[in-house]
């Protein structure tokens, strides 16, 4: 967010439960692009990721600030640094700014923006109206909407797995392979073909992959690719198309999108044939940046991936990669984590 550019990699120490009645934990409170990451500050293993937009102040103009991840979630940290709580002050202020405000300003605004609507519907077809929203779109808005899909596809997959270890073990994995914005990772049980991705930097992965997978290695590449995809492809513009043009309209007006908007996506979710895969370059580019072995993934995706001899035989970390993707406890976790 451009209004914590000034705070890039900045971390405090804080006080963290788990939940209500837990006890407190010390953690290192990381501030990231759009998340904020705990960890653990012996192992630096990370125990929890929250998303900056999503993160509560509970206790206005008190101190230690407590902050949770949302609303009746009781997961929550204590911190003390003033600086910390300052930049999570000014997240909470940006996105407020964000909202529209009732008066002069919010007839201002609604009289824009019918202007603008009716100068696209004038001039843009629907198809390119869909482009111009799928631009326009704030970050917060694109999760909302990754959000309403991955409800609508949950009841044909079953909701996404939730063990505690388990989605500790995922936060792990997306930190060590995108440090500078970790990506939100969900397993779902059933009928999801292959890994995909939704609006607001959301990667899903079956979970009969993880299970019968060798190595946290082969994870990490699908993640890896599927991001590739993600950025070559907008997940927002088929939602929007499925949602359509009215409810297209009332997002660039109003910014919101009625609770139903994307009922019935999950049927055309499963059943749309997978993007393109990126070429060799691109993908062996993104293997390298993340310090991953290519090799064992590209065995593992021969029948899928049109670049899988590629990564094996060019593997830029053939003779080891410079940090293991998880430790063997917590690829253990990520493996049982739809046990419960």
């Amino acid at each position: 967010m451009t209004a914590l550019k000034k705070y890039q990699r900045l971390e405090a120490q804080g006080l963290w439960r788990e939940r209500p009645g837990a006890q407190a934990r010390d953690v290192i409170v990381g501030l990231r692009e759009a998340t904020l990451v705990l960890s653990d500050p012996r192992s630096e293993a990370p125990l929890s990721q929250w998303s900056l937009p999503a993160t509560q102040r509970l206790n206005p103009g008190q101190m230690p600030a407590r902050f949770a991840p949302g609303e009746d979630v009781g997961e929550e940290v204590e911190i003390d640094d003033p600086e910390m709580i300052e930049a999570l002050e000014l997240v909470h202020r940006a996105i407020e700014r964000r909202k529209p405000r009732p008066g002069r300003l919010r007839g201002v605004i609604l009289l824009g923006s019918v202007a603008v609507v009716a100068a696209i519907a004038l001039f843009w077809l629907p198809g390119q109206m869909k482009s111009y929203a799928a631009r326009m779109l704030p970050a917060p808005t694109r999760a909302d909407l990754g959000d309403l899909a991955l409800a609508d596809i949950a009841r044909l997959t079953g909701q996404p797995c939730k063990s505690v270890p388990g989605r500790r073990a995922a936060a792990a994995l997306a930190a060590r392979l995108f440090p500078d914005a970790p990506p939100r990772i969900e397993i779902l049980r059933d009928a999801l073909p292959g890994p995909a991705h939704l609006p607001g930097d959301l990667l899903l992965i079956p979970a009969r992959l993880v299970e019968t997978s060798d190595s946290p290695d082969v994870i990490a590449g699908h993640l890896l690719v599927e991001h590739l995809r993600a950025r070559a492809a907008d997940p927002l513009q088929p939602l929007l198309a499925h949602m359509g043009l009215g409810t297209t309209l009332r997002l660039l007006t109003r910014g919101t999108a009625p609770e139903d908007a994307a009922k019935g996506y999950g049927e055309a979710f499963l059943a749309a044939a997978p993007g393109r895969y990126p070429p060799a370059d691109q993908q062996l580019a993104a293997f390298e940046a993340a310090g991953v072995s290519s090799a064992l993934y590209g065995q593992a995706a021969r029948a899928t991936n049109g670049a899988a001899d590629a990564l094996v035989s060019q593997d830029p970390f053939a003779l080891g990669a410079p940090l293991p993707v998880l430790s063997d406890e917590s690829w253990l976790e990520l493996q049982a984590i739809c046990s419960e």
